[in-house]
């Protein structure tokens, strides 16, 4: 690892930002982080409800990835890190809960009896035309619903893949692309004429390499208290951490450093990192970068919230499993329901008298479910959740968390989006920006872009080159966010 002894600011205290300082100490760097909100961790947000200690963001770190699960353990959690106690999901669709398809890539499965019981007759058949269709040209990149449509029908996408990337980008799946969002398929539709045959392929090689362990992992006390950790370890090394400090302007010096400023304070760096989101890097990058800039006031959000909701032991019976996807075809409010309780081991061991959990509401462009007050988003997941399950009992406490502009959308395109933005700040020396809207809006995507951020910073921009070109895919926890 090469060493750095200047001064680096860091922008934003999410996860990304706190990664980025983190590893900025370890190269010997002196550090500052400027958050403009009141607390660390951005979209990962511990809480709780009835007392119950909860996730009121993310609940879950892929753990096939490095970089969450070694982030963790760096910080002293190791021994805190826990896989969910079920992975066995639901999909509510036709009116029932259904077991979730097994046999599948992100919901494009390898043969059409891995859809039996979801899909319809005549959605199966059409599966199967599949290897009797010419090649689908997908070009630079293509929406990954628009491509799965063709090659498998529609129902295939509007059953499982829109779930599934609607649980993770809370988009639409006609959208977004299918070259950052799910790079995997993106090969396959390159190299391949049958896509069920390329899906077949993917799974002999993930059955070759005989990977063990859970996919995903959580944290007892919830994955929201990773940014805490993290934060308390740059604090212990010497880092500066300041919330409820918004930057307001970004300058480079004469000399090739940096004035970062806020309100009347102002800091001098050798370096900076940004890792706020899109609009906010927009505006602190316009006087330096108008080019990285202009990139960046393109980038488009989504908006959604989680209703998380508590119920007395005693008065609950739900389905087993961790929770449920939902279709938006099917005309429901919810897009997902996580069983926390059931899901979470150490939640269900905290509160054996309660049992908690929680729906979310909101996709790309849904824009009057989310203007409903809190007691109304809280009444409709409930509606949704007595039709799906039976639970007709009543919560002995609900919250309701908002995430506005919450999720960066990645349409057809935002690859090149993403290189022109790193082109243009490849031409200021000192200068990083990392975070959601580049290469993955998972947990360990956000820290390979932040360590990427400080190689960068460092003068060596083979990884960020290296996520430019092949962006961390962000898969799907099961049910719920």
């Amino acid at each position: 690892m090469r060493e750095f002894h200047g001064r680096v600011v860091v922008i934003g205290a999410g996860v990304a930002g706190l990664a980025a300082a983190h590893r900025l100490l370890d190269r010997g760097a002196r550090v500052t982080v400027l958050e403009t909100s009141g607390r660390v961790g951005g979209k990962l947000l511990p809480g709780e409800v009835a007392g119950a200690r909860v996730d009121l963001g993310a609940e879950s770190l892929l753990a096939r990835r490095p970089e969450a699960v070694d982030l963790a353990r760096e910080v002293g959690l190791a021994d805190r890190l826990q896989p969910p106690a079920t992975a066995t999901a639901s999909l509510w669709t036709r009116g029932a809960l259904r077991p979730f398809p097994k046999g599948h890539v992100m919901g494009v499965p390898g043969t059409a009896s891995a859809l039996a019981g979801v899909l319809s007759e005549e959605g199966l058949a059409r599966i199967e035309r599949d290897a009797e269709l010419p090649r689908t040209e997908v070009g630079d990149d293509v929406a990954v619903g628009e491509y799965v449509a063709q090659r498998l029908g529609r129902e295939v996408v509007d059953r499982l893949l829109e779930p599934m990337l609607g649980g993770v980008y809370a988009g639409d799946a006609y959208r977004i692309s299918m070259r950052a969002a799910v790079p995997q398929l993106f090969q396959v539709a390159r190299t391949h004429t049958s896509l069920t045959a390329g899906v077949r392929e993917l799974q002999a090689r993930a059955a070759a390499a005989r990977q063990t362990g859970p996919v995903f992992t959580g944290i007892r006390g919830g994955v929201g208290t990773l940014p805490l950790a993290v934060a308390d370890s740059v604090r212990a090394r010497g880092g500066e951490i300041l919330t409820g400090t918004a930057v307001t302007g970004l300058r480079r010096t004469p000399e090739g450093g940096w004035h970062v400023f806020s309100g009347e304070r102002e800091w001098l760096a050798d370096a900076v990192i940004v890792a706020a989101p899109a609009p906010a890097a927009a505006r602190l990058l316009r006087a330096e970068s108008p080019g990285a800039a202009a990139e960046l006031d393109a980038v488009e959000y989504a908006s959604m919230a989680l209703v998380t909701l508590a119920y007395r032991r005693g008065e609950t019976a739900l389905p087993d499993g961790s929770g449920f996807l939902v279709p938006p075809v099917d005309g429901h409010t919810i897009k997902a329901s996580t069983f926390a309780s059931q899901k979470w081991g150490w939640i269900a061991d905290e509160n054996p008298g309660l049992v908690v959990l929680r729906t979310s509401v909101g996709r790309y462009g849904e824009t009057e479910i989310l203007e409903r007050d809190d007691s109304e988003l809280a009444d409709v997941s409930r509606q949704d959740l007595k039709a799906a399950t039976g639970l007709d009992a009543t919560p002995v406490a609900t919250r309701v968390t908002r995430w506005d502009d919450g999720l960066p959308q990645y349409p057809v395109g935002h690859h090149a989006r993403v290189a022109r933005i790193r082109e243009h700040i490849a031409r200021l020396p000192g200068l990083a920006v990392c975070g959601a809207a580049y290469d993955g809006v998972g947990v360990p995507a956000c820290i390979a872009s932040a360590y990427a951020a400080v190689d960068q910073v460092h003068g060596d921009p083979a990884a960020v080159q290296e996520l430019t070109a092949h962006p961390v895919q962000s898969l799907h926890g099961g049910a719920g966010e």
